[in-house]
């Protein structure tokens, strides 16, 4: 069972909570009424009384009340109690993703439930969630219960229930649970497609353990890609969520739910403005597989893909920067027998437009495997379209890592591939050459490092150091570099000024 070390002093918070509520409890509208007391008091030279302004008024007019969805919906809402046995400590952990303080998603504690002891000794873990159905069937977070040896559920009238775990899938951090209770209270399911940024958002859940308390922000943000969670188009809110939230709902003003609180962005393990959510439609549909087939089947089209920014866009002719960059295609993948190739850019895919390349994932994993999709294309300068089957994806990562010299324009030394160096890098006999030493120049100024392999300029195949020169050569003020790094594909834009 994996659990994170605890995120936060409990004695800390207990003194926090006491000290912010004797603040807060004097504070609410004192703004407004000194405002207006001392607009009130205050008179110009000819005697007559300021009043407050109309931003004033409105402001204090519109400011929510949520003491009705607390009331009604929170009755919904579960702690979950969870334990089981380590297998190893915390220490063991080290050098995985995010564990290195050096790391820049150091600062995601990708998930926050309360964890217990670590080292191999009884653990317990705590979370939230929520009903769905009134025979006892739970939404949480997949992680919240992850190896878990026994799942307690909570009810808010006292009532202790053990919930079996019917599904739970990681991509998406969905699990479902099930009680053995009849007439159970449910929230109601809202539509995520139509949350605005800006709205105001609601969540209940156990933060350090305390059943059903109520935060209130708004969405911050929608459609956010996190690190690793490519396939979830979060939803991102300053709600006050700390660990315990996990798992448990976030409701918009009408009282539906429209996401499930996941994780945070922290440099302290608490709470500092970035929470992020997974949409209510994402999860329904991940509960509705996991129901009816046990597992959650996504779609494939077997490419890497990468942003495209103002000097990628000008290499490769387009008006602006938009859609997403394929930077390799795996072998006898839908993309290849489809006709895609590297250094096309996939601008539509089923008629929706690809703003940013993080918008791609989730509409292709949201497709089911074997059904037909439409691409348009950005393709050697014009717009092509296509038509393919997708696959079923699977957790697979491109390949590769990456005596003459050759400098140029570019400020590079490179020198062909070793026979073991080619071989790691599954590149063919007569494809990439590798970069030995980086100077001062536009290749150091566009992030181009000693160890990257350098396969292509601007679409042309790169095969020797002449080759590379020639090809940078001839072409204009903006270089397309296609580069293997470690166990990336991707573009780097280059300027020759």
């Amino acid at each position: 069972m994996k659990f994170n070390k605890p995120l936060f002093n409990i004695r800390v918070l207990l003194g926090i909570v006491f000290l912010a509520s004797s603040l807060t409890a004097g504070c609410g509208y004192a703004s407004h009424e000194n405002t207006a007391s001392s607009n009130t008091d205050a008179k110009n030279g000819e005697g007559t009384v300021a009043i407050p302004s109309p931003a004033q008024t409105k402001a204090s007019i519109t400011l929510p009340d949520f003491s009705e969805i607390a009331a009604n919906q929170g009755k919904a809402v579960v702690n979950i109690s969870v334990s089981g046995k380590t297998k190893s400590g915390l220490q063991n952990f080290q050098g995985l993703p995010g564990t290195d303080p050096n790391d820049p998603f150091y600062e995601f504690f990708r998930r926050f439930q309360i964890p217990g002891p670590q080292g191999g000794q009884p653990t317990h873990g705590l979370g939230s969630g929520f009903i769905i159905s009134s025979d006892g069937v739970i939404l949480t977070n997949a992680h919240v219960v992850a190896d878990a040896d026994e799942v307690i559920v909570k009810l808010t009238d006292k009532r202790e229930l053990k919930a079996k775990v019917l599904g739970a899938d990681k991509l998406s951090d969905v699990a479902v649970l099930k009680v053995d209770a009849k007439d159970l209270p449910v929230v109601k399911i809202g539509d995520t497609n139509r949350a605005r940024v800006g709205e105001w958002v609601v969540a209940i859940g156990s933060p350090f353990g305390f059943e059903n308390s109520v935060t209130a922000g708004i969405i911050s943000a929608k459609s956010r890609s996190l690190p690793d969670e490519g396939y979830v188009p979060f939803l991102q809110t300053d709600v006050a969520i700390n660990p315990g939230n996990s798992g448990g709902p976030l409701f918009n003003l009408d009282g539906e739910v429209i996401g499930i609180n996941s994780q945070i962005y922290t440099r302290s393990g608490g709470y500092q403005g970035l929470s992020f959510a997974i949409p209510i439609d994402v999860a329904m549909k991940a509960e509705k597989q996991l129901m009816d087939h046990g597992k959650v089947s996504r779609g494939r089209l077997g490419v890497l893909i990468q942003e495209v920014n103002q000097d990628l866009a000008t290499s490769f002719g387009l008006d602006k920067p938009v859609g997403a960059l394929v930077s390799s295609v795996e072998k006898d993948s839908p993309a290849e027998n489809a006709g895609i190739v590297t250094g096309d850019v996939i601008m539509k895919f089923n008629g929706k437009e690809i703003i940013h390349s993080a918008d791609l994932p989730p509409l292709v994993a949201d497709l089911t495997p074997g059904s037909t999709a439409s691409l348009e294309i950005w393709h050697k300068g014009k717009i092509k379209t296509l038509s393919m089957t997708v696959g079923e994806m699977k957790n697979t990562l491109a390949q590769g890592e990456s005596k003459d010299v050759s400098k140029g324009k570019l400020g590079l030394a490179v020198r062909p591939l070793t026979p073991e160096e080619r071989t790691k890098t599954e590149l063919a006999k007569d494809e990439g050459v590798m970069v030995e030493r980086v100077e001062d120049g536009p290749a150091a100024q566009a992030g181009i490092r000693p160890g990257d392999v350098i396969t292509s300029v601007n679409g042309e195949k790169v095969s020797s150091a002449e080759n590379l020169r020639s090809a940078a050569e001839k072409t204009g003020a903006r270089l397309a570099l296609h580069i293997v790094r470690g166990k990336m594909k991707l573009f780097v834009a280059v300027r020759i000024e």
